[in-house]
């Protein structure tokens, strides 16, 4: 069964048959594969390599505390009221801004700076300005750098967003998941849909020249047709971004998901259901599929940074600067660089424990073969565009791809007879069909995750 959609066919058979967990590639190698034998001495090296490259800089800044627990969240976060706890944390963030920096050359411009969490907007204004200036004095940011920032809704008021804007910030996202009480309530995530409504208001009237929100489909209690109405009211919100996350229920890593009652999710297909519709609703309501669950305006910065080839994933998803190297900053932070990747301690006191040691507070990370910097260029052009061309390939590593891949291409000759694949003697071209299941078609060339499927998501 198989039904056309504008950029997308949804293919129920080919979806049942190909659907198996798989990695979100935000990285390639996957964050799984990173191990503690990776020092904060490793780090460094990467990084004095990383300024003879003289890239230029993205920059993540991890705030993980928020005042309630989602329950569907998968988030490294600390949940806490009392919010004299992100004054110490403020204080250690810097003295890491201050250590990292001062390894990274300063002529190295910022181009991307992004505050995730966790939620970012439970620091208060002050502690906000505090960061910012300290960010501001360690680094050299480009005049039309990107600046962005996750926020949680029920935690703003109008002059809090006017002030983000003020400061600095020109891109600001935040989370729906559903605007069906009964959902919210389920998640425990309640905010109705006049706060919704009142901050992307406030949000337009700050003129912030990107707004991205997030939905979540598989929450319990939905179905069809009252998801339909959070993507009607959704798109009457008219942000430049919509992220339509699949939610994983996985109660046995992430505990907080064990206040949802598993018999309250809806069934695979009805699921199914309810990403067919998501996706036909988008899509024609002028928002293209960029890839994986992101649907974005034509005119906005993904769909042209898609159209123009300089489209990349990182450990944030989807970003529009494919020539920064990714540093990220605060616990549980992941840094990218071209040939490393370092993650911070996860628990504040290990965090801690590191800085007050003089040392940067990595705890594990990875140093890339040339196989797994080949793989990722393949993987990572599939997932940001849907085609790869060998020659891009051969010319940059000086290899013969189809020799260098012929194991993965005889698997790509099964796919293609699926449809999910078109292949030729110059390029890989993900067809249609084959859009949705970008994941599954990409884990033929991963030489990492094939025995560690638990750790994943499924892509659907």
């Amino acid at each position: 069964m198989v039904f056309l959609l504008p950029s997308v066919k949804f293919d129920l058979d080919m979806i049942k048959k190909y659907d198996h967990p798989a990695p979100r590639y935000t990285s390639y190698p996957p964050a799984t594969e990173l191990s503690e034998a990776f020092t904060d001495t490793d780090f460094k090296n990467a990084i004095a390599s990383s300024n003879q490259r003289k890239t230029p800089l993205s920059l993540y800044f991890h705030i993980p505390f928020c005042q309630s627990a989602c329950y569907f969240c998968g988030c490294n976060t600390v949940i806490s009221n009392n919010k004299n706890i992100a004054k110490p944390y403020l204080e250690y963030l810097v003295r890491e801004i201050q250590k990292t920096a001062a390894l990274i050359d300063a002529d190295r411009q910022v181009l991307q700076i992004h505050w995730g969490g966790g939620t970012p907007n439970y620091l208060e204004i002050e502690q906000v300005e505090f960061l910012w200036q300290n960010i501001r004095q360690y680094f050299t940011i480009d005049p039309q750098a990107e600046i962005s920032i996750e926020i949680n809704p029920r935690y703003v008021d109008r002059e809090y967003i006017l002030f983000l804007r003020q400061i600095g910030f020109n891109r600001i996202s935040f989370g729906i998941q559903d605007f069906n009480p009964e959902v919210q309530i389920a998640v425990n995530r309640v905010q109705p849909e006049e706060m919704l409504f009142d901050v992307m208001s406030w949000i337009k009237e700050a003129q912030f020249e990107s707004v991205n929100v997030d939905l979540i489909y598989g929450l319990p209690h939905q179905t069809r047709e009252t998801f339909r109405e959070t993507v009607k009211k959704t798109i009457a919100l008219d942000p430049d971004r919509i992220v339509v996350f699949n939610f994983a229920y996985v109660p046995w890593m992430k505990p907080a998901q064990k206040n949802i009652p598993e018999a309250a999710l809806p069934l695979p297909q009805e699921k199914l259901e309810i990403l067919k519709m998501t996706i036909e609703e988008l899509t024609s309501n002028e928002y293209l599929f960029i890839g994986m669950d992101h649907f974005a305006k034509s005119n906005d910065e993904l769909a042209i940074a898609q159209q123009n080839g300089s489209l990349k994933r990182n450990f944030q998803g989807y970003t529009t600067h494919a020539e920064t190297e990714l540093f990220g900053f605060g616990a549980t932070s992941i840094s990218m660089l071209e040939d490393a990747y370092a993650q911070n301690h996860k628990q504040l006191k290990d965090y801690y424990q590191a800085i007050d040691a003089d040392a940067l507070p990595t705890s594990k990370g990875i140093k890339l073969t040339q196989d797994d910097m080949i793989r990722r260029d393949v993987i990572m052009g599939i997932m940001s565009h849907f085609h790869l061309y060998k020659r891009d390939v051969e010319d940059k590593y000086h290899i013969n791809f189809d020799e260098y891949f012929s194991q993965e291409l005889e698997v790509l000759h099964l796919l293609a007879a699926d449809g999910l694949v078109s292949l030729s003697t110059s390029h890989i071209q993900i067809t249609d069909i084959g859009r949705l299941l970008v994941r599954n078609i990409t884990v033929i060339f991963d030489t990492h995750t094939s025995t560690r499927e638990k750790h994943f998501s499924r892509a659907i």
